[in-house]
């Protein structure tokens, strides 16, 4: 029986859940999450979103019983799931690494023939190891990973890095990169046909905050002769919008450009003529 409401997993705690809730609500959907451990009704788009264990997720929509989620790439990998990845998110970015203790010997992950390794991510390690043709013990431990070699479980872990000041508290440190994660959009293969326009949709309303983030739009007036050494400068979308002024040989010219990049632009925006340079944050961006 087909559902009259698309489903989307999304995890009910962790370090995906707050940037997960910001992008669905700067996609425009309207929902409550206080009792984010259940179930949320979209008010304003056919969707109810489950708040699940982040490593559930993948099952939740590997089974149908989700049409999409949102999930780490690592816990993806975990599973040993094919889902499509329907687009990377962008937030929730971390490494799967080997660590030992500071102190320790071993240098490289050849090192750790015949030791053993503890973490979070057993499927993932044993399969690293073994490509690398490495015998090691996994010691499966489902948290405080990082304690493991202080408590003599392991010599090693697998366990995920961000900053590495974790690490560092526990007196670890990084060896080798198993894979790099963040936060991903997977979609159901079994979903039905029938819904492909509202998961379209749902795609687009993300994917237009996501483009946003990395995006500014810049405005400013400028002498009309200096149009074509500005446009030289703005790498936008595409070409910038130009507009005439009231005063003859004056100009606006509108432009979207990297975030990263405003700072660097703005003193050759001025140098080459610009003037009354507003920089404003863009909210979505449908490509």
């Amino acid at each position: 029986m087909i559902r009259e409401r698309i489903r989307l997993a999304v995890p009910n705690k962790g370090r995906l859940v707050e940037p997960s809730l910001a992008l669905l609500h700067g996609a425009g959907l309207l929902f409550d999450e206080h009792d984010r451990s259940l179930v949320a009704r979209v008010q304003n788009f056919a969707l109810d979103i489950l708040f699940v264990r982040a490593a559930d997720v993948p099952e939740f929509v590997n089974d149908g019983v989700a049409d999409l989620g949102i999930t780490g790439a690592d816990l993806l990998a975990e599973t040993g799931s094919a889902l499509p990845v329907a687009r990377s998110l962008g937030y929730g970015r971390c490494r799967l690494a080997v660590a030992v203790p500071s102190g320790s010997e071993i240098q490289r992950t050849e090192d750790l023939a015949g030791h053993r390794v503890a973490t979070a991510h057993p499927r993932v390690a044993r399969e690293y190891f073994e490509r690398r043709g490495i015998p090691i013990d996994v010691i499966p431990l489902s948290g405080a990973v990082e304690v493991a070699p202080r408590l003599g479980l392991a010599e090693a872990i697998v366990d995920l890095v961000s900053t590495g000041s974790t690490l560092a508290m526990n007196g670890l440190r990084a060896i080798e990169d198993v894979l790099e994660s963040e936060a991903v959009l997977v979609t159901s293969p079994t979903i039905d046909g029938s819904r492909d326009e509202e998961v379209r949709a749902l795609d687009t309303m993300i994917g237009a905050v996501i483009a946003a983030r990395d995006r500014k739009y810049v405005m400013m007036n400028a002498p009309a002769e200096r149009l074509a050494q500005l446009e030289g400068l703005l790498p936008g979308l595409e070409s910038p919008s130009v507009i005439p002024l009231a005063h003859s040989g004056m100009i606006a010219i509108h432009s979207v450009v990297g975030a990263d990049d405003v700072w660097a632009l703005l003193p050759r925006l001025k140098a080459a003529g610009a003037s009354g340079i507003l920089v404003l944050p863009i909210e979505k961006i449908v490509p």
